[in-house]
């Protein structure tokens, strides 16, 4: 895959995460990386890697402007109530037809775009932390200004790192409760299965083992075989056996309900970050 000269401003978890795919021996970025950090501490870790330069602002008031001149993507990674403030820092200094691709929660494309010039398309996007090795799913969405050409650099740029899913904005709160914010569930579960299996006697490291080779296991199996969830589910749980008493429990403390009263609480308050409380 060949891709146009990029700029991550603000390469912290998320910035790197993409960077790590940009970085993959079958991806080749014409024009280069450059990249932005706050301290000169965190540029360096890029010292060893030749495809990227690696910006301070601590030490350089004029890293990010520096980051997008001759960029044609320029990834915003910087935290949300921090991304108005960048834009208006880089807009006169951005290239002619470049892309900014947001990788900030709640932010949405009208804000975007209120802060760039009119000539300067916006892409939003929610990408996951699995995108660190490449098995994230990222929610992208198109700006007023941009173009199914601009849609698909984006596309393309984030399968580097995973599946992508093109919605319209209207859905990108609810993309990011199910696959953006989904790995801390995933990991909240299995803190709560590990801490059962402790309760009933394991020891920690036994429990640990258990809890993480069944959730591997579990998932690789659903990738692999082709079945449904709810088929893979019905193979475990034999009639009259103990796992159909498990799913007997988490029926009564309606599991299913739960999750959708939690995901709207997500949803709600990445509209409330998009009203700016």
């Amino acid at each position: 895959m060949t891709l146009p000269s990029i700029a991550i401003l603000g390469a912290g978890s998320m910035g790197r995460a993409i960077l790590s795919g940009l970085l993959s021996p079958n991806v080749h970025v014409e024009g280069g990386i450059r990249v932005t950090n706050r301290s000169a501490e965190q540029a360096a870790t890029f010292d060893n890697e030749p495809r990227v330069t690696a910006l301070a602002t601590s030490e350089n008031a004029e890293a990010n402007r520096l980051a997008v001149r001759g960029a044609t993507i320029v990834i915003i990674g910087v935290k949300p109530y921090m991304v108005p403030d960048l834009l208006d820092e880089i807009s006169d200094a951005l290239e002619l037809g470049a892309i900014i691709i947001s990788v900030a929660g709640g932010v949405t494309t009208a804000t975007l775009e209120a802060h760039l010039p009119e000539r300067i398309s916006v892409i939003r996007s929610m990408p996951n932390t699995p995108s660190k090795v490449g098995l994230g799913v990222t929610g992208v969405c198109a700006g007023s200004r941009s173009s199914d050409a601009d849609l698909d650099l984006a596309t393309r740029l984030f399968d580097t790192v995973g599946d992508v899913l093109v919605v319209p904005e209207s859905q990108m709160d609810a993309v990011g409760a199910i696959s953006g914010s989904g790995p801390a569930y995933v990991y909240y579960f299995i803190e709560a299965l590990t801490k059962a299996g402790i309760a009933h006697g394991l020891t920690p490291e036994q429990a640990d083992l258990a809890v993480r080779g069944t959730f591997r296991g579990a998932v690789e199996l659903l990738a692999e075989s082709g079945e449904t969830p709810a088929e893979l589910r019905r193979q475990v749980t034999s009639p009259k056996g103990s796992t159909e008493r498990v799913i007997a429990v988490f029926d009564e403390a309606d599991l299913p309900g739960l999750f959708v009263r939690a995901t709207a609480a997500s949803i709600a308050r990445s509209q409330e970050m998009a009203a700016g409380n």
